[in-house]
């Protein structure tokens, strides 16, 4: 039956790609306003995953800062994105691989949405793209990341990279740790096979990087780790 839901869900997503996005990009880049375009992908995402039988629990949403802040989420599996990213009550941006910008049509939508490209072989490619992150901050548009850089391959919870800490101090927003448990047991690393069942995505209090300056980072990434840690299951705790 898992399996049937997976082709149905991968149906579903592919048949609004193919068929209804592309008039919300060409609208959006008439409009010159990606407002309309993330609302319906949100929205495609959570009837996503509503058709492969996944129940989402959203837990924490009063803990969100009326202000801009980064939201910072662990990586457990490919389905991360799919329900982390609908749950968060509000437009937001995301660092993309670089290689996406390549794609005709869609790359113009990602930029108008405030997309920022990463490469992470380059160190100055990667150090311009924390810069844009920073100057999109500042103008009044959040973040949605992962500090952890890539899927956990056993759900536990791995050490975070900087990045979420400079993004943080530099434009002088809170981060949000965000939690997201099960979906490593839904969709594991190397399948694409959806299995049904819960996830729970916890909002923790913000952590404010008020008094840091950049080279006190390693102090605002711990406490960022703790964050999330202590709201995940055990079998997704740190080893460490």
């Amino acid at each position: 039956m898992s399996m049937i839901r997976t082709i149905l869900a991968y149906a579903f997503l592919a048949a609004l790609l193919v068929l209804i996005l592309p008039w919300f990009i060409l609208w959006s880049l008439l409009r010159r306003n990606a407002s309309a375009m993330y609302r319906f992908s949100m929205l495609a995402l959570s009837i996503t995953m509503k058709i492969a039988a996944i129940k989402i629990n959203v837990e924490g949403v009063e803990n969100i800062p009326a202000s801009v802040c980064v939201f910072a989420a662990n990586h457990a599996s490919n389905l991360d994105p799919l329900v982390f990213f609908p749950a968060i009550p509000r437009r937001i941006s995301v660092l993309i691989k670089k290689e996406l910008m390549k794609i005709p049509i869609l790359s113009a939508a990602m930029q108008l949405a405030h997309f920022v490209p990463v490469d992470r072989g380059d160190r100055e490619a990667a150090a311009a793209s924390l810069d844009l992150c920073v100057r999109y901050l500042r103008e009044g548009l959040s973040f949605a990341i992962f500090p952890e850089g890539t899927r956990s391959p056993d759900g536990r919870l791995g050490p975070f990279k900087k990045g979420a800490a400079l993004m943080s101090i530099q434009a002088d927003v809170p981060i949000v740790p965000v939690a997201i448990a099960g979906t490593q047991n839904l969709m594991r690393k190397g399948s694409s096979r959806i299995h049904p069942g819960k996830v729970t995505v916890h909002f923790g209090e913000p952590i404010s990087p008020a008094g840091l300056s950049i080279d006190r980072r390693n102090e605002l990434l711990a406490q960022l780790e703790r964050a999330v840690a202590k709201n995940l299951p055990q079998d997704q705790q740190p080893v460490r």
